[in-house]
């Protein structure tokens, strides 16, 4: 049988096939790193104080929840029955984020606490600028010739990780370098608003393409 599939008929089955099982091996890389990530995040954001890591290291829970999602969702050939349910896991999961992001933040920049340097977190946050994009790239591809907005969206989720880790690395260097414990909290701010926009996108199903050619960029 042939690889290619119809003209509007996306791939053939065996190209599916090979998609999906490549999407799973992507989201199981994505949810070891994310564990990883949230567990080094989240330790450091509490012994440093930084709203923002702690904020970087739920990122990273959502993430892997984001992740089993889409895992849970292509464990079966009718994937595309569960789309609809993986994107809500995802877009709620966004907005848990930002509702909690958001408050320790505002909390910080009203004196509960000042965060303080954290080597482990600059490391991570480097890192994952590092990791992260290629991961988000070559789900999105997958997921675009699949025709699926829930790998989409998943891969949408990781990419925001690239973005949120340079808002990360910036605050905690700022932070670092000049004794602006300020800028900790904003850059958690930063990460709750982008949070917000993800999930009501991910609500809508707005971040696949809908046209053949697109999705097979």
């Amino acid at each position: 049988m042939s690889a290619v599939g119809l003209p509007g008929l996306g791939p053939a089955p065996a190209r599916r096939a090979a998609l999906r099982h490549r999407i799973r091996l992507l989201v199981a890389a994505t949810i070891a790193y994310n564990v990883i990530e949230a567990a080094v995040a989240i330790t450091a954001g509490a012994i440093a104080s930084s709203a923002a890591l702690i904020g970087f290291g739920l990122d990273s829970v959502v993430e892997v929840a984001s992740a089993a999602a889409v895992a849970w969702q292509f464990s079966t050939p009718a994937h595309e029955k569960r789309e609809k349910a993986a994107l809500r896991v995802i877009a709620i999961s966004f907005f848990a984020l930002a509702a909690y992001v958001a408050f320790d933040a505002v909390r910080a920049l009203l004196g509960a606490a000042e965060a303080e340097h954290s080597t482990p977190g600059l490391v991570l946050a480097a890192l994952s600028l590092v990791i992260m994009p290629f991961l988000s790239y070559a789900q999105r591809r997958a997921g675009r010739e699949l025709g699926s907005v829930s790998a989409v969206a998943d891969s949408e989720q990781t990419l925001l990780c690239t973005y949120l880790s340079g808002v990360l690395l910036v605050g905690l260097a700022l932070n670092s370098l000049f004794g602006w414990s300020w800028a900790d909290p904003i850059a958690a701010l930063v990460i709750a608003a982008v949070a917000v926009k993800e999930g009501r996108e991910a609500w809508r199903g707005d971040t696949c393409c809908a046209d053949a050619d697109r999705l097979n960029r």
